[in-house]
């Protein structure tokens, strides 16, 4: 695994060195890691039981990008690697 991070550097995505596939993004936020993770990265998952959507956080605020993350992704994230 390696790790990047875009230029506001509020997260890190975590990147398979063989077949460049992000399958978890972290963010620590108020001393916490939290991460969310990739179904697209799944093994054996029908892709007739995803529902895909444009989504783009071009315009979001930090602040609200944190406060969606805060909300939506696993808190308390541990052992990672």
């Amino acid at each position: 695994m390696s790790r990047y991070a875009f230029g506001t550097r509020t997260a890190e995505f975590h990147i398979c060195s063989g077949c460049g596939v992000v399958p978890v993004v972290t963010c620590r936020i108020d001393g916490r890691l939290h991460a969310v993770v990739s179904v697209n990265a799944f093994e054996g998952v029908d892709p007739a039981l995803l529902r895909k959507a444009p989504i783009s956080f071009d315009e979001e605020t930090e602040e609200a990008r944190i406060a969606r993350r805060k909300r939506g992704w696993i808190a308390d994230v541990t052992g990672l690697y």
